[in-house]
């Protein structure tokens, strides 16, 4: 069936303006502004009642518990507020650093509390919000109501003759009964068109009033960026980790099921060889050289492993020479274009060689391409590494490739992989690492 004359679902039919004011998202952000005035008054008295009676008692000993039991309390409300943001808002905030007393007791909690930036920014937070849910309840209350009400004018405008005496909205009187009143059907038809334009209006002046809330919770809620990029770099420290575990354990079994077993058999065969050499010498030759294959065998397994873990030629000439040997093994044709002024750094050289090796490696087992490219070049401080390959395409991080573990890889540098591979190809795969020159 022809996709263009597929039945689509109704939503998707409606143009989005004309379905924001009726969406869930738009009444969940207004319930969320609706809520915050009792529940911003709770945690602003909350905070003044802290602040005070801390304060008022830091000339005795008991002010410092109180204020630190009030600091904990806060993060308590904190933690409901960023459910209540999550819920209503689709806001996930992920938990600030939790406290982590130096010392044990009582008093190093006190400490501790008292020492949290977490702590101090939830009180802020606190303090701060309760003039916006003010503001944002009174203002997205009577916008709402106001362009409702004039939408739904004539269903209800028969209120006004039977019970106040008046054909309609006052907009001018003088007192004495004199005035403009919206009675007329072209005035009723413009008061609704009027409250038309403020209800689809209503969505975008609601969300905008919200964004306010999204940056207040992330901003003051949330974990501080020096707690996230820490625990970010605790992460990508156990990424590097794993991977050189699994680099050595990959080492020690090519050694051991490659040239460690060669190396063993060779032995074996030479101790034969020295047994029959007195009495058969041409079986001994002959076992001679067969060893003498077995050790240029056992040579290039090894030298092939030494170019697995750091190539000489990419130690000696550079990521360019090392990146054309590279594409020179790879079963599909590579044009390679490196565009360098200098070296990176040691590492970051390591790092892009070892991406495109692994990039060239999908290329030739996964995509049936007939040709691909390797382009490599500097971007201010970034180095940028390109394969690209006019195969079947689908790959992706998701799809076994090894491209998750590529990606997490590049990650822990600072890295960045970018896939674009729709089915049917081509593909185009981006590396972005650091250059630290």
């Amino acid at each position: 069936m022809d996709t263009a004359y597929a039945p689509q679902p109704y939503g998707s039919r409606v143009p989005v303006g004309l379905r924001a004011p009726f969406s869930g998202r738009t009444w969940r952000e207004f319930l969320y502004l609706f809520l915050s005035l009792p529940i911003a008054s709770l945690m602003f008295s909350y905070a003044i009642a802290v602040i005070s009676l801390g304060a008022g008692l830091l000339v005795t000993f008991l002010g410092i518990p109180v204020l630190a039991g009030g600091l904990a309390g806060g993060r308590a409300l904190g933690g409901l507020e960023r459910t209540r943001a999550g819920a209503l808002l689709g806001l996930e905030v992920a938990a600030p650093e939790p406290v982590r007393p130096s010392k044990p007791g009582l008093m190093g909690w006190i400490a501790a509390v008292l020492k949290s930036g977490a702590s101090w920014r939830h009180l802020l937070y606190s303090l701060l919000h309760f003039p916006w849910a003010v503001f944002s309840f009174v203002f997205s209350l009577t916008f709402w109501s106001v362009a409702w009400a004039l939408l739904s004018y004539p269903l209800w405008r028969w209120t006004f003759p039977m019970y106040l005496d008046q054909p309609g909205i006052q907009m001018w009187g003088d007192g004495d009964g004199n005035g403009v009143y919206l009675d007329t059907p072209a005035e009723i038809g413009f008061t609704c068109g009027v409250g038309l334009l403020l209800v689809l209006a209503g969505p975008w002046v609601i969300r905008g009033l919200t964004q306010v809330d999204r940056v207040m919770v992330l901003g003051l809620l949330g974990p501080s960026s020096l707690a996230t990029r820490v625990s970010q770099l605790e992460s990508d420290r156990g990424v590097v980790v794993d991977t050189a575990a699994a680099d050595l354990r990959r080492i020690e079994r090519d050694l051991h099921d490659g040239a460690q077993a060669r190396l063993v058999s060779l032995a074996m065969d030479l101790g034969l060889a020295k047994e029959k050499l007195a009495e058969d010498p041409q079986a001994a030759a002959k076992m001679v050289d067969e060893a003498h294959g077995e050790v240029k065998i056992a040579l290039q397994e090894l030298r092939d492993l030494a170019r697995g873990i750091h190539p000489a030629i990419l130690t000696d000439r550079g990521l360019g020479p090392a990146l054309s040997a590279l594409a020179a093994r790879c079963t599909v044709p590579v044009k390679v274009t490196v565009d360098l002024d200098r070296r990176p750094a040691a590492a970051i050289e390591g790092i892009a060689y070892f991406t495109a090796s692994e990039l060239l490696q999908n290329v030739s087992k996964h995509a049936q391409a007939s040709r691909a490219t390797l382009d490599v070049w500097r971007t201010a401080d970034r180095i940028m590494v390109l394969v690209t390959d006019d195969g079947r395409g689908g790959a992706g991080t998701d799809t076994g490739t090894g491209l998750a573990g590529l990606a997490e890889r590049l990650d822990a540098v600072d890295g960045l992989l970018i896939v674009d591979s729709p089915v049917g190809g081509p593909t185009s795969i981006t590396a972005e690492l650091p250059w630290r020159g």
